[in-house]
């Protein structure tokens, strides 16, 4: 039988664990495309590496679970996944090249069964050993073929390991120069130019509302009692239970908008943003918006990730910059009251506000330029023998 063209298409496994990993396995399936059109991605994402021509083996908010608590509960899904995922390895799908991005609990396990059958593994954002699990970078370089870095000061952890690290740039650099933000988003809502505009950003995992949202909601409740005539700016991720965060809002009277607009969009619509920590304070630092950052789990998955985690600042804009230049409220510091306080602070003192914007065009700096997927799918193709 004559094989064709298709058949002969080096196929890539691309195993994304939640939200962000998500967007940047859209992004390097679009860029590879684009060189590449006749490789072949399958595996794990959601609906944007799916709308990117990934084939989708089940959805990767079946695997995203944050804290240790909440993943003991769902031990026995992730496990069943993960054995489908390691027979494909080595079965009729088996493919040519294994692409992980971050996820590294799972992923890395993943990793260990695609080296032991021989196949090749190319891990794209690493796993944080610069904030814990130090002795995690020795693993990776035993298990993976390749590294595609994402911060600079990474190289230097995996210089003395013999894993072949390069650092590509920032994905979001990629994301934002095309979807730069038009400033649309609050005259389509109704909302007047001098009105004052909050953002609350829950984030992207329904694990973490358990945790988060009601106190994103009483700081809200807080500052509508200081500022009635602001308006509030809810952003839901595709991976989050819209019903839930609506319901939520149903049981307050507050102004607010909830959208599933691009984040840039959303974030450009905003005076000042109470965030989750995570991705999404990188995407806000690009827009320039000012921020301030929670982060809350369950007590015991804290009090176990506090004896672990050896860096100082929680949100991803303050370790880029090596200094606090957004305050962050951690776990029983995540008070509304406080919260509340530093929002105002941003809406109210233009000094205070215009100190943090500039020290944010800092951090954009930092990362570099655009073009991350495009030598990610550079390297995904080399390893597949098909040179772009």
């Amino acid at each position: 039988m004559l094989q064709t063209a298709a058949d002969r298409s080096p196929k890539i496994m691309i195993v994304a664990g939640e939200a962000s990993g998500d967007l940047h396995g859209s992004n390097l399936i679009a860029a590879a495309a684009e060189y590449q059109p006749h490789l072949q991605f399958f595996g794990v994402g959601g609906d944007k590496m799916r709308a990117a021509g990934c084939r989708i083996l089940f959805p990767s908010d079946e695997l995203s679970v944050m804290g240790v608590v909440e993943v003991v509960s769902q031990l026995p899904r992730i496990y069943t996944r993960f054995k489908q995922l390691k027979l494909t390895l080595n079965g009729e799908e088996r493919p040519d090249l294994l692409v992980l991005i971050d996820f590294p609990d799972f992923n890395l396990r993943l990793a260990k069964a695609a080296k032991a059958v021989g196949v090749p593994v190319l891990y794209y954002i690493s796993p944080k050993v610069w904030a814990w699990r130090s002795g995690r970078a020795k693993v990776i370089a035993e298990r993976v073929d390749r590294l595609a870095l994402i911060f600079p000061f990474e190289l230097k952890i995996y210089e003395s390991l013999g894993v072949k690290a390069e650092y590509v740039g920032n994905p979001l650099l990629d994301e934002f120069a095309e979807n730069q933000p038009a400033g649309l988003l609050r005259h389509h809502l109704g909302v007047e130019p001098d009105t004052q505009v909050v953002g609350i950003f829950p984030g992207s995992r329904n694990s973490e509302l358990n945790y988060i949202l009601d106190t994103l909601v009483e700081t809200a409740e807080l500052l509508h009692r200081k500022k009635p005539t602001a308006k509030f700016l809810v952003p839901v991720a595709p991976s989050l239970s819209r019903d839930v965060i609506e319901q939520r809002f149903s049981e307050t009277q507050l102004p607010v908008f909830i959208v599933e607009e691009n984040i840039y969009e959303v974030a450009a619509a905003c005076n000042a943003v109470l965030t989750v920590s995570g991705t999404v304070t990188l995407q806000l630092t690009l827009v320039g918006t000012p921020m301030a950052i929670l982060y809350k789990v369950a007590p015991l998955s804290y009090a176990i990730g506090k004896r672990l985690i050896k860096i100082e600042y929680a949100g991803l804009t303050n370790i880029v910059a090596g200094r606090g230049i957004v305050r962050e409220f951690i776990q029983d510091a995540a008070q509304p009251q406080d919260m509340c306080a530093e929002v105002l602070r941003l809406l109210d003192d233009s000094d205070y506000a215009e100190a943090m914007q500039n020290n944010l065009t800092e951090v954009r700096k930092m990362l570099g330029s655009p073009g991350c997927s495009a030598r990610v799918a550079a390297i995904a193709a080399e390893m597949t023998a098909s040179p772009l």
